[in-house]
């Protein structure tokens, strides 16, 4: 299953033209409790790494909260169990974003996340 995930991912970043910049399974992402229910869409972005974090946060709905409590940590490889649908992803490098809703679909570089 590792092996799809990270051909998922490499497929990702070929097609929106960027290396692949891998999400080690035994390091962490930022996630809102709020994912994994139904609540949409479904958004991601990521900072540079730090430490054992990957820089990817994510989170459902249409607002991002400034709740310092907002996001827990999560190991990579739970991540399958909390919001799979998310995981072809994880390979795009800092400074990209994600958004799903359904079947809808929007990735983009965002410049600004590469300042923190």
């Amino acid at each position: 299953m590792i092996d799809s995930i990270e051909s998922a991912q490499k497929e990702i970043c070929k097609k929106y033209g960027v290396p692949y910049y891998p999400s080690p399974s035994e390091m962490k992402i930022g996630i809102a409790l709020n994912v994994g229910g139904n609540l949409t869409p479904v958004n991601g972005l990521r900072h540079p790494p730090q430490g054992d974090t990957t820089g990817w946060y994510i989170w459902a709905g249409e607002q991002l909260s400034s709740d310092a409590d907002y996001f827990k940590p999560l190991h990579v490889q739970h991540l399958q169990s909390w919001c799979p649908q998310v995981q072809k992803f994880l390979g795009l490098p800092p400074g990209w974003r994600f958004l799903l809703a359904g079947d809808y679909e929007d990735v983009w570089y965002d410049e600004s996340l590469l300042n923190v």
